[in-house]
């Protein structure tokens, strides 16, 4: 549900901000925080009353004593003193207890309002809906709500070492991260770790073991983590085009490489992972404190 608000109520409460700008987020200059403001603190906001909603809270959200604002100001850029763009994924390392619950979910929600302003039934223009996160068609009465796409991450072992992998795209660099793939129609999150896995390097897992999800808005994912036991004596064959490099890793590698950092670090080391927001490095952690 988004609850959209009158201009008095607006006025009257301080709350946190999250500005969507040209595919960014609007914050105050050196500031990677979103803006606990009330709507006169943030001049520019004037003229798009009409677009603010509040995002309900979530169970274990963060400042959830303040309500939580979304306002999409689209293609317009913001020229006001004191303010500047961030990207989301930068926002989401510097806020990391609001990351998802907040941040994410915003994003989620502005890029679903986006991407069905007309009827994916009928073409006809739809609606906001104000009790519930959806838009709706009024010529059809179809209802769109936004979308979420479940996607496997898996940490495969054979309990003495782990087996890693970089993409393509990360051909150069020494970026490695558990596998991970989504889910297909029809298909059981098990079966996708058994087909993405076998996909990605040619190797078959057992004994899977469920470990945590996580929401992830790029683009709109849910992640859900598994543990699997795979021989590492099986030759990696890398069928489906997308995976450069797979090595498997002891554990006093995975620890020297969690005390570095992440892939934010220029260390030329041979292994860099994944940052601390992210489900693959908690399950890496666990892997290397022998507890998953």
């Amino acid at each position: 549900m988004m609850i959209k608000l009158d201009e008095a109520k607006l006025a009257a409460q301080q709350a946190l901000w999250v500005v969507f700008s040209r595919g960014k987020i609007v914050v105050q200059e050196s500031s990677e925080s979103i803006p606990v403001a009330y709507l006169s603190d943030i001049p520019f906001l004037a003229s798009y009353v009409d677009e603010i909603h509040q995002l309900p809270p979530l169970n274990e959200t963060a400042h959830r004593d303040l309500p939580v604002y979304v306002v999409d100001l689209g293609a317009e850029h913001v020229d006001e003193p004191g303010w500047e763009r961030v990207s989301l994924r930068q926002l989401l390392f510097a806020e990391y207890d609001i990351a998802f619950s907040v941040i994410g979910r915003a994003w989620q929600y502005i890029h679903f309002l986006r991407t069905h302003q007309f009827c994916g039934q009928c073409g006809a223009k739809t609606e906001r809906v104000d009790w519930e996160m959806a838009m709706h068609c009024h010529r059809c009465q179809h209802r769109s709500y936004p979308r979420v796409s479940p996607c496997i991450i898996v940490s495969i072992h054979d309990n003495e070492k782990i087996l890693l992998a970089k993409g393509v795209r990360h051909r150069e660099s020494n970026m490695y991260s558990t596998l991970a793939g989504f889910v297909e129609s029809g298909e059981s999150l098990e079966q996708a770790v058994h087909r993405e896995v076998f996909e990605e390097v040619g190797v078959e897992v057992k004994n899977l073991r469920y470990y945590s999800s996580q929401p992830w808005p790029f683009p709109r994912s849910v992640m859900i983590g598994f543990a699997a036991v795979a021989d590492p004596e099986v030759p990696l064959q890398f069928l489906d085009g997308e995976i450069a490099e797979a090595h498997w890793f002891d554990r006093a590698e995975v620890r020297g490489a969690l005390e570095l950092g992440d892939w934010a670090s220029d260390s030329p080391a041979r292994l860099l992972l994944p940052g601390s927001i992210s489900i693959a490095r908690g399950m890496l952690e666990a892997w290397a404190a022998n507890t998953g």
